[in-house]
């Protein structure tokens, strides 16, 4: 039975108080806070094997290296990949994405081609592509989106064609909390030979995700959004694929020879993981994974539907109260975005702030989406296993606190 009650004990950081009150911790699209096995892992490393990898033949490099290629097939495992030589080691997702972007994009996409996106990407999956359009002199293509924030199909059906060379598109908004028919786009990506990028920021933390029954050809994530530490970005991409870019960095074990005349790259995953890696951060990622791994994927999901239907009704009870993305639970992740009419986003995280209560405000690296919405940001709250439905009545109530002091969120 998922006990969020029991979970929370995992969490140091979840005893500390902030302004005399009790942390209420709602901001884990940002960063996921880490258990207590994930920061033992790594004062283990640093304590009992520090060592470089993948170059030194005594045991400390060698107990080193293993622990860090283990954390690479948990990963393969976790997002069911074919290969652990199709999982790529980057500092972040963002990382992740510009590799995509500056090899297989500026190998693929040529002038007249069509780059598609959606208006609810975060800049990391819009950026890099609206950069490598103007680059390549390719057309960037925007999917609308229905009333609720979703994707309209019937109108990607028509968008994406033959000019298309890659779709790109997030699994679960940041903002929105929509989760994206990846199955569906990448149908329409291949029947005209286009690639489907997924950013899986949002997704891999909360769903039960499977490279292979999405049917993808590359997804990035980032492991601190998922109680592992920060620094450290996965790409997925199918091998052939791998294979064919071109090297992204170059330098120490990316390579396979180096003579005064030229230089040849190593094979996969070493191909584009120059340099020292994050080492130590890696390692306790793999502590991160078989935290979700015990607890099980969807009983992940099932806990966040619950508390964002349990939210979202909250919510609705306050007046003025305006949420962004699907209504139904069920078809969103554990984030909603909402604002109160005539109340900036930054005075609500303030007043909560105050109380104790940590949500994130402003436009959340999606700028063009919060034009689309004619807002300059939303407050957001976003949840994960740790969390329960007694922090989201504090929420609620701490709202109807904010009340007193903006007289705008008016209870029915």
């Amino acid at each position: 039975m998922f006990d969020s009650k029991t979970i929370r004990k995992d969490f140091p950081i979840l005893d500390r108080k902030v302004n005399g009150r009790k942390l209420v911790y709602l901001d884990s699209a940002a960063t996921s806070q880490k258990p207590t096995s994930v920061i033992k892992s790594l004062t283990n490393y640093y304590e009992n094997y520090n060592a470089n990898i993948h170059r030194g033949i005594h045991t400390l490099s060698e107990e080193a290296t293993e622990a860090f290629e283990e954390t690479r097939e948990k990963i393969r495992l976790f997002i069911d990949a074919a290969e652990n030589r199709e999982v790529i080691f980057t500092k972040n997702a963002t990382e992740a994405i510009n590799l995509v972007a500056q090899t297989w994009g500026r190998q693929n996409v040529l002038a007249g081609d069509e780059i598609v996106v959606t208006p609810m990407e975060h800049h990391s999956n819009f950026v890099p592509w609206q950069q490598l359009a103007k680059e390549r002199e390719a057309t960037l293509v925007f999917l609308p989106l229905t009333d609720d924030g979703q994707i309209d199909m019937p109108a990607a059906e028509k968008l994406i064609n033959k000019k298309t060379r890659v779709v790109a598109v997030t699994q679960m908004s940041n903002v929105l909390g929509t989760i994206n028919p990846l199955n569906e786009l990448a149908k329409l990506a291949h029947h005209v030979g286009a690639v489907l990028f997924v950013d899986g920021a949002q997704g891999v933390p909360h769903l039960p995700t499977s490279v292979r029954e999405l049917d993808c050809d590359f997804m990035a994530f980032s492991l601190h959004k998922m109680l592992g530490p920060t620094g450290v970005g996965v790409l997925w991409g199918r091998e052939t694929l791998l294979d064919a870019m071109p090297a992204y960095m170059t330098g120490g074990d990316m390579i396979n020879s180096v003579t005064r005349e030229k230089s040849t790259w190593n094979e996969l995953p070493w191909k584009f993981e120059a340099g020292t890696p994050n080492i130590a951060d890696i390692i306790a990622s793999g502590a991160a994974i078989d935290y979700l791994n015990e607890l099980g994927m969807d009983a992940v999901r099932a806990h966040e539907i619950e508390l964002v239907e349990y939210a979202i009704k909250g919510l609705q009870s306050l007046g003025d109260a305006q949420i962004y993305g699907p209504l139904d639970a069920t078809k969103r992740g554990g984030v909603v975005s909402f604002n109160f009419k005539d109340v900036h986003p930054h005075d609500v995280g303030q007043i909560l702030n105050d109380a104790g209560i940590a949500i994130r405000a402003g436009h959340h690296c999606c700028q063009p989406l919060m034009r689309d919405l004619n807002v300059s940001g939303t407050a957001r709250a976003s949840f994960y296993i740790y969390n329960t439905k007694e922090e989201i009545d504090i929420l609620l109530e701490a709202l109807k606190e904010a009340d007193k002091v903006l007289g705008h969120v008016a209870c029915r």
